[in-house]
């Protein structure tokens, strides 16, 4: 308690001593924690040092602006990372002590090769972490829509690379329409990462009606694509409910979100192709589905009338084989009945000559009597046979109209019901149906065949022949009530 000094004095020796331990210019390693840049040009930092969330040191530093200069633009396009806060850097400085503004090191270089270094081992210790917590397939496991129209959109409205997304899809060449909603976020900067967070969040509450997410950006610095190799970033795009397809606007690197979104392309105009060509691929399979329909229609068409064609012929055969075995027996049984009559006649044609002869010796008168009685029956038996003979073939005739007639209306009818068949498949394709007054009422692109279900304030597309409409329930009621 001998020597009494100033507080003066007491920093000009604390300066004396940290000149004599640091004559030269060391070099540091530290986080820096905070960057402001001044008119004149000058960069003014705070450093720390941190184990796990506590810092354990912490300095103040100054890039005067001659340095500052030549330093940042040496930095930024070497790591490809912009020179910020949050970032790990190797720097030489002079240890400088002012009796007034306390201690601070004047930083005279870097080491850009350390901070390149230190990002690669963080992307690498983000991309292990998500891995070991069994996330980093997860968005890819979901199962992207056939044909994804509703898509929720995270990028800034003032970014190129979200007007060419906007034009390429509503100018494509197939009019192919999309749903399109903008959740505003910074697409770089410090801010980035929080907002395109909350962009997630707010899709979130309409995730059963969107079938995609998109994050896209235009071109601009490698440096800028910090802000995508993010642990909290990446986690939220792993859990989210919805496809994830990522456009960043770079080719030559992927960064995290990159790697665990479901889809990553290239440029947003890839993203708005990959959707189009999403739909021409279904639009295709459905003209597929089509001419299938059409093509088995007629070769079912072709089948039933072969069919029918056959049955008509083998119908044809069975009635004439009819009409000649009911003619080979009509024939049959008029010669056997014709040579019954002859035999009969025969006998009967003998018995008389003897007859004549005993009665010629008898008397001639009776002999008269009896060959007229004879030839009178004669008649009678021809004009019964010629009556048999007659009566079964007009049974035949009639037996021959009756099938012909019965095999002609078979056939007319099945020709009519083939016509009707044609005819019912051609009115009950979609175009007919439309072109006939009807409408198809859709509701997120699915046919619409109840009023249950629907709720006031939906939209639903309306589908005419000759286009679609889009309109929005106002009320309902159920029956009238």
């Amino acid at each position: 308690m001998n020597q009494k000094l100033t507080l003066t004095e007491l920093n000009e020796r604390i300066k004396d001593a940290l000149l004599s331990a640091f004559p030269g210019t060391v070099w540091v390693v530290a986080e820096v924690s905070e960057l402001k840049e001044n008119r004149s040009g000058h960069c003014y930092l705070e450093l720390v040092e941190k184990e796990g969330n506590t810092i354990t040191a912490r300095s103040r530093a100054t890039i005067w602006s001659y340095t500052y200069r030549m330093l940042k633009p040496y930095f930024e396009t070497t790591t490809g990372q912009l020179f910020t806060h949050g970032i790990k850097i190797l720097v030489q400085a002079a240890v400088e002590y002012h009796p007034a503004y306390g201690l601070s090191l004047n930083i005279r270089d870097i080491d850009p090769t350390y901070t390149v270094g230190d990002m690669a081992l963080q992307r690498k210790q983000i991309i292990e972490r998500l891995q070991q917590e069994g996330v980093f397939e997860m968005n890819k496991e979901l199962e992207l829509p056939l044909v994804p129209q509703k898509i929720a959109v995270i990028s800034s409205a003032t970014a190129a690379g979200y007007q060419d997304f906007m034009n390429q899809l509503e100018s494509n060449e197939y009019g192919f329409r999309f749903y399109t909603h903008l959740f505003e976020a910074y697409m770089q900067g410090a801010e980035a990462v929080p907002s395109i967070i909350r962009a997630l969040e707010r899709i979130f509450q309409y995730d059963d009606f969107f079938d995609a997410v998109v994050i896209i950006r235009g071109g601009g610095a490698t440096a800028d694509l910090s802000s995508f190799d993010n642990y909290d970033l990446a986690i939220n795009i792993t859990q989210f409910p919805l496809p994830v397809i990522t456009g960043i606007g770079h080719e030559k690197d992927d960064t995290i979100i990159d790697l665990v979104a479901h889809t990553r392309l290239k440029t947003p105009t890839a993203v708005a192709e990959f959707l189009v060509n999403g739909v021409e691929r279904f639009y295709e399979r459905l003209l597929e589905l089509e001419n299938s329909i059409v093509q088995l229609s007629r070769e079912t068409l072709q089948f039933q009338k072969e069919k029918l064609e056959d049955l008509a012929e083998n119908l044809s055969d069975t009635v004439s084989e009819f009409i000649r075995d009911k003619q080979s027996s009509l024939s049959r049984t008029g010669t056997r009945l014709q040579q019954g009559v002859s035999s009969f006649s025969f006998g009967k044609q003998r018995e008389l000559i003897g007859q004549k002869h005993q009665l010629n010796k008898v008397l001639s008168v009776w002999s008269v009597e009896a060959r007229n009685k004879l030839n009178r029956k004669h008649r009678i038996l021809r004009r019964v046979a010629g009556e048999s003979l007659l009566k079964q073939q007009a049974l035949l005739d009639r037996v021959q109209r009756k099938v012909g007639t019965e095999a002609r209306k078979r056939l007319s009818k099945e020709i009519e019901r083939m016509r009707l068949n044609e005819n019912t498949v051609r009115l009950l394709t979609p175009e007919n149906v439309l072109k006939r007054g009807f409408t198809l009422t859709l509701k997120e692109g699915k046919i619409i065949k109840s009023a249950k279900g629907l709720k006031v304030g939906e939209e639903l597309e309306t589908r005419f022949a000759d286009g679609n409409v889009k309109s929005k329930i106002t009320n309902q009621s159920d029956n009238g009530k």
